[in-house]
């Protein structure tokens, strides 16, 4: 599961704001907003969000994962082309 500071890294790699990460998540603002406040949200959109991220090329690691600095993060990877 997407963390609210993951989610915040990753928003930020892009260079997306807010309103951008909802656009392309299909959800509202409000929603990204309440997020990433550390309010919960819906399953159904913090998976709408976890996609968007992943199809602009984010690729997410869990605590679990193994990463060159061993933390919990996210890493800028080649978008899939359409």
């Amino acid at each position: 599961m997407m963390t609210v500071e993951q989610c915040r890294a990753a928003r930020s790699l892009l260079g997306w704001s807010a309103q951008e990460l909802a656009d392309r998540a299909g959800i509202g603002v409000a929603t990204v907003r309440r997020y990433e406040g550390g309010n919960p949200i819906a399953d159904v959109s913090l998976e709408a969000l976890s996609g968007a991220l992943a199809s602009a090329g984010i690729t997410l690691i869990g605590a679990d994962q193994k990463s060159t600095s061993g933390g919990v993060g996210v890493r800028l990877t080649k978008p899939e082309t359409a």
